[in-house]
């Protein structure tokens, strides 16, 4: 362990500085759609927004306000439903419509709040689905006899 204590420190809050940041730039791209007429009639648009913004920063791993391919395949991973290289990219190019190898977090917005159904939309509504239902069961499963089986 040579490692000076000092650079730690540094590390550890020039990380802190950095997510802050984005966490500023974010909330004033969360304004942005608040104060937008087309999204008037969304329904608990605050609420949507901040649960937007808490999960784009959970996958935006290196703070810089874009969600990359390896971001892309963490997050599948995640939740369960790994991608190859190329249905990743495929789902990048349908939020950003081709335009860019990233995900913005206007991009990431406009498919949430967006009437088509991007798959990146379908994944996140699946891992909130997933979240709410019945947490699994721990431990060894309960005894069964030979009239249960099927």
């Amino acid at each position: 362990m040579n490692q000076d204590p000092t650079k730690a420190e540094k590390g550890g809050k020039a990380y802190g500085l950095l997510r802050a940041k984005q966490e500023g730039r974010l909330e004033e791209i969360n304004k942005e759609f608040l104060c937008d007429p087309k999204f008037s009639d969304e329904e608990d648009l605050e609420e949507k927004l901040a649960v937007f913004k808490e999960k784009y920063m959970e996958f935006d791993l290196n703070n810089q306000g874009e969600i990359d391919l390896m971001s892309v395949k963490r997050m599948m991973e995640k939740l369960g439903a790994p991608k190859t290289h190329l249905e990743l990219k495929k789902m990048i190019s349908e939020v950003t419509g081709g335009v860019s190898d990233t995900i913005s977090y206007q991009d990431f917005v406009n498919v949430m709040l967006g009437k088509r159904s991007a798959v990146l939309k379908l994944v996140m509504m699946f891992e909130g689905k997933a979240n709410e239902s019945t947490p699994r069961r721990s431990g060894p499963p309960p005894e069964r006899d030979i009239s249960s089986l099927p």
